[in-house]
């Protein structure tokens, strides 16, 4: 697709960012666990903690392909860091400003935009992943407040957020309809972080475990209306897993660059082993599929713009990004030969990095399965 102006401005934004302030120190903090939170301060200056929020909320008020666009520019420069960035413009502020009270986004989506704050999403338990209706964690009504109590798994930025949008049952003889989302802040003395993780990939950004025992949350941080809040929780799913195959594409192209800088470098029997075909070959096909990849989420992306219903259009796009990215890695690793396995190269990260966007968001079985029941024989 072609791309108009302001969505080739933001792009160019965050690929000047991603390469000035996050490419040349993200090995450094992938060794080290972290990277400042200042520089989320500095990512929320150029526009990119609320790509698709309103600018009387503080955010660059662009469209959902702009910010695709932006996820895969951070993405290649590192994983980590784009899920923190992800977390932060969508779910949380996204459904702060669908559904949130004018206070809420007073108090709460202001300070995501400006990077003062950072949101997390806290769906997944230890015990359910893709089944988003069997969670556990119970919010009783108690006056003004409620209490909640339960377990939360695979939290990105769980420790490090200040803002937690929760989803918890609230009428657990309701089903799907006794759901409730809020948004809290995290400094609650009922937010208990209890594990850290330690991960193959993502590390500059922490996931953990949270236990929520006896948080006192007002009814005013309930987001939207009660019994809602699955509806709310799950409205932008299709939004991440366009996200999740920008960030895809974004580490498979930055695999791809790594590759076909080292093949012009490294000489074999007397010449650059890109001119060998097997080598060359190689490139070709990781930059077809790259770009297959990135016209997937582009599409899926536009029609959402668009406002068309685009969940199976949202499950392809992510099925064959996240696959492709490990395939494309892996093919870099290759090129690399035994230097590719060592840390002092950066394929052996990225390949690291990619391997979880086969996983989360849904993962590549469920993708399958939600295409299957989208299929619609006459498009064949």
């Amino acid at each position: 697709m072609q791309l108009t102006e302001e969505q080739q401005q933001i792009r160019d934004v965050a690929r000047s960012f991603a390469q000035r302030e996050i490419a040349p120190f993200a090995a450094a903090w992938d060794r080290d666990g972290g990277a400042p939170r200042e520089l989320f301060r500095r990512m929320a200056g150029v526009g990119l903690m609320g790509v698709m929020i309103d600018s009387c909320w503080g955010g660059a008020g662009a469209d959902f392909v702009s910010y695709a666009l932006a996820i895969e520019e951070i993405s290649a420069a590192d994983g980590g860091i784009s899920n923190m960035m992800a977390a932060n413009n969508s779910p949380v502020a996204a459904a702060i400003e669908q559904s949130g009270s004018d206070q809420q986004r007073r108090d709460y989506l202001t300070k995501l935009t400006s990077g003062e704050w950072l949101g997390c999403f806290h769906l997944t338990e230890p015990h359910t992943g893709s089944d988003a209706a069997a969670i556990r964690t119970r919010a009783t009504a108690d006056g003004d407040e409620y209490v909640l109590n339960g377990h939360k798994a695979f939290i990105t930025a769980g420790s490090s957020a200040d803002l937690a949008m929760i989803v918890a049952v609230t009428d657990p003889a309701a089903g799907k309809r006794g759901i409730t989302t809020f948004a809290t802040p995290t400094d609650n003395p009922g937010y208990q972080v209890i594990a850290t993780e330690t991960k193959l990939g993502h590390r500059t950004n922490d996931t953990c475990q949270v236990v929520f025992e006896n948080m006192r949350v007002p009814a005013a941080d309930v987001l939207g209306e009660p019994g809602r809040g699955l509806g709310i929780a799950l409205g932008n799913l299709s939004l991440g897993r366009i996200g999740v195959a920008a960030q895809a594409t974004g580490g498979a192209r930055a695999a791809m660059r790594a590759a076909y800088e080292y093949a012009q470098e490294r000489e074999t029997f007397g010449r650059p082993i890109i001119e060998h075909q097997a080598i060359s070959f190689t490139l070709a096909e990781m930059a077809t599929q790259i770009e297959a990849a990135r016209q997937l989420y582009l599409h899926a992306a536009q029609m959402r713009d668009q406002g068309l219903e685009c969940a199976r259009e949202a499950s392809m796009a992510k099925l064959f990004a996240s696959e492709m990215a490990e395939r494309v890695a892996s093919k870099a690793i290759q090129i690399h030969g035994g230097y590719g396995y060592l840390a002092d190269y950066p394929v052996e990260k990225i390949y690291r990095d990619v391997r979880v966007y086969q996983i989360y968001e849904g993962t590549s079985e469920v993708q399958k399965m939600l295409i299957s029941r989208m299929l619609d024989g006459t498009d064949w």
